[in-house]
């Protein structure tokens, strides 16, 4: 059976008549309802058909119809059980795959016992290409349809995979890849359909949809971009919802991710949209994912604090963080010890830097009463040895001061010369 290379040769389809041998002027109109259905008649010979068919062929048909229904049911039928069976156990794969067959192989099946029965029916050379367009649209609809079934499959497994995971984001993308997927075999079973079978040209058709889809995408390319935006969180997962982030000065846990925007709750409880291609092109801090919360303090002392008093104040801080209240956020000793170190002679102070890592990290409001606690214990000791902070400040000699007449006379002092 070969396929012709245009709509317009397919049997079956309205031809331009004549009349009295005579070539219509205008061809191009359509002709009228009966003139047309008159016309497809005679093109496929359908009185040869009734003609030269014996009844036993029209019973043979009959029969080809009735059981291609019937098996095609009982088919349905236990398919159908056996993927209800297979699920009930938790084998959803498998169920998922059985149940996308049911249905096509009824229409197989079906289109089998047509074409059983059509076997013992004569038929002109037209009808019978007619006929055979028919049964191969019929196989390649049942094909078609199983394969939009399975899409069931990827359904399947996306949501077993997402289930796992806080993020509502993922949950939103699942169906719209699945209607993604499915309008997508749609048009290509169409456009296969139609070139090979019915014999239609759709290089036309490719390049319409080609103009239509550029004009598309450009006047909806930021709406693009954000979808696209929402799908590299998905996969990268940068954050969760939930997750604290800083993002452009925004500073809050992250309350949704949605296809086009992001929204943050900030500490002054105000909600920020952020679309999701501005996230993706640029850097977010993810405050909730750090393993703890490090904190660095500088503690200053007066430059007239004697190196004693320096060594007793490092001593009252370890101290102070081996306590077991102060000690307890510490996860790891071993590894993160807390550092105390006399580090810095600074301008107007003498500098001790104290580290130390706070954990769990998501609990920030008890690592601002861990920090309390610490600050007031440090407070109390220090008064008790009275160690005193240091502050900013400026030293000022008046003109008359001695100090400062003795070291303009040393400046001023010749080089060599008797001091």
């Amino acid at each position: 059976m070969t396929f012709p290379g245009t709509l317009a040769q397919l049997p079956g389809m309205p031809q331009p008549s004549t009349t009295n041998d005579q070539p219509v002027e205008n061809a191009e109109l359509p002709p009228a309802t009966q003139e047309s259905t008159t016309s497809i008649i005679e093109q496929l010979h359908f009185e040869k058909t009734l003609a030269e068919t014996e009844w036993s062929g029209w019973g043979i048909l009959l029969a080809g119809i009735f059981g291609g229904v019937v098996t095609g049911r009982l088919m349905q039928y236990c398919l159908r059980s056996i993927a209800r069976v297979w699920i009930s156990r938790g084998w959803k794969l498998r169920g998922t795959t059985v149940l996308s067959a049911a249905g096509p192989a009824s229409l197989a099946l079906l289109t089998l016992g047509l074409a059983t029965g059509l076997i013992h029916i004569e038929m002109s050379k037209e009808l019978l290409g007619f006929v055979g367009k028919v049964l191969a649209f019929l196989y390649i609809l049942a094909i078609a349809w199983f394969t939009y079934n399975l899409v069931d499959l990827l359904d399947v497994a996306l949501r077993h995979v997402t289930s796992k995971t806080e993020s509502k984001l993922d949950d939103q993308l699942v169906p719209l890849i699945r209607k993604t997927l499915r309008i997508f075999l749609v048009v290509v079973f169409v456009l296969f359909i139609a070139e090979n079978v019915f014999g239609a040209d759709i290089t036309a058709w490719l390049a319409g949809l080609g103009l239509a889809g550029l004009a598309v995408s450009l006047a909806a390319q930021d709406s693009i971009k954000n979808l696209f935006g929402s799908v590299a969180i998905f996969l990268d997962r940068p954050f969760s919802i939930g997750d604290r982030i800083i993002f452009d000065g925004h500073d809050g846990p992250v309350e949704e991710i949605g296809f086009r925007s992001t929204k943050i709750r900030t500490a002054l409880g105000e909600l920020v949209t952020v679309p999701n291609s501005k996230i993706v092109d640029a850097s977010v801090k993810n405050v909730g994912s750090r393993p703890n919360i490090l904190r660095k303090l500088n503690i200053t002392l007066t430059y007239d604090t004697p190196p004693e008093k320096i060594e007793r104040a490092i001593q009252i801080i370890e101290g102070i963080l081996k306590e077991p209240e102060i000690a307890e956020p510490f996860q790891d000793m071993e590894k993160f010890p807390p550092r105390v170190h006399f580090s810095d002679l600074l301008a107007d102070s003498l500098n001790i830097q104290v580290l130390y890592w706070f954990y769990p990290p998501a609990e920030y409001w008890k690592y601002m009463e861990h920090a309390q606690k610490f600050n007031l214990k440090l407070l109390r000791a220090f008064e008790a040895e009275e160690i005193e902070f240091a502050f900013p400040t400026r030293t000022i000699h008046l003109a008359a001061d001695e100090k400062r007449e003795r070291a303009k006379q040393m400046l001023d002092a010749p080089a060599g010369g008797n001091s």
